[in-house]
């Protein structure tokens, strides 16, 4: 067993110069760009539902249906041609949060393990990342109904 003080005194060592030569992160910078981002999205978004509305002569509600339609197949078009992953290392949670990131996550797991078939590979594999989202995404929302009804009642 090599657990004497040297070893320890390596590891610390290692660690402090792989820590100085860990880039540093610049929050503010990230924090702007990935507002801008989720905001450029957001406006996406809008332009969509209303020109879907306009096209169709359907109402907003209605709209809202093919405009997220319509990024989610854009956000799975970008992430089998590999301009996803290239966008979100700069935009980081500007595009991650949205639907698109929900998206992305499916898409991504799906085409990691196509080689190995339709029902193995993709249909079991799909909702890795997505599946934990919708889980916890599920368990949250019934908690703040909870909570809603028990406060404003059945409103």
């Amino acid at each position: 067993m090599n657990n004497n003080i040297g070893d320890y005194m390596e590891k610390n060592e290692y660690k402090k110069i792989v820590d100085s030569h860990k880039p540093k992160e610049n929050r503010l910078a990230n924090s702007i760009i990935s507002f801008l981002v989720g905001g450029f999205i957001g406006v996406i978004a809008v332009f969509l539902t209303d020109l879907y509305s306009y096209l169709f002569d359907i109402t907003s509600k209605d709209a809202s249906l093919f405009m997220i339609i319509t990024l989610i197949f854009f956000a799975c078009l970008f992430t089998s041609l590999g301009f996803f992953d290239k966008w979100v290392n700069f935009a980081r949670c500007g595009l991650i949060i949205p639907i698109t990131g929900f998206a992305h996550s499916m898409m991504s797991s799906a085409l990691e393990f196509k080689k190995e078939g339709l029902i193995y590979g993709i249909g079991s594999n799909m909702f890795k990342l997505a599946g934990s989202v919708i889980v916890y995404g599920v368990v949250s929302a019934s908690i703040f109904a909870s909570i809603r009804y028990l406060f404003f009642g059945g409103v």
